[in-house]
């Protein structure tokens, strides 16, 4: 294994909360593989329906390459973190599931109140050089 289990995830967490587009950006590089993916596995409530009314299976959503992670990691922080109503936090220690697959929860915190609002696991695939290869993101729960 060459990468620490906790540095890995903090450096996560980290990308989501990360109010500089630049400082984002260089955190994403360093922590992501050039080709890595990000998908949701579990896509919202209006994507499903969507997809249902059409006849069709609720895609997973992804984003593959650092300009994709840049906007899918960029975007949830203006939904989220910009307006300082909440952070994301990890929900307790990561977990090494295999030698190089790392699962993390977490969750969204209110600033205001310390509650949960929400949250999820993610299942990071971590390839040789310690950068993330897939994350598979699970919405829900906390």
């Amino acid at each position: 294994m060459n990468f620490d289990v906790k540095q890995l995830t903090d450096r996560y967490i980290a990308q989501w909360n990360e109010p500089d587009p630049a400082t984002r950006a260089t955190l994403i590089r360093d922590l992501w593989a050039s080709d890595a993916v990000h998908v949701i596995t579990n896509p919202p409530e209006a994507v499903r329906d969507a997809a249902a009314a059409l006849a069709l299976p609720a895609p997973a959503l992804e984003a593959r390459g650092h300009a994709a992670l840049e906007a899918r990691v960029g975007r949830a922080y203006e939904m989220f973190v910009e307006a300082g109503e909440y952070v994301f936090e990890a929900a307790g220690e990561a977990v090494l599931l295999l030698p190089h697959v790392v699962g993390v929860r977490w969750s969204m915190v209110s600033t205001r109140t310390g509650e949960v609002a929400g949250g999820g696991l993610d299942v990071l695939a971590v390839g040789e050089d310690g950068r993330v290869r897939s994350d598979h993101q699970f919405v829900g729960g906390s």
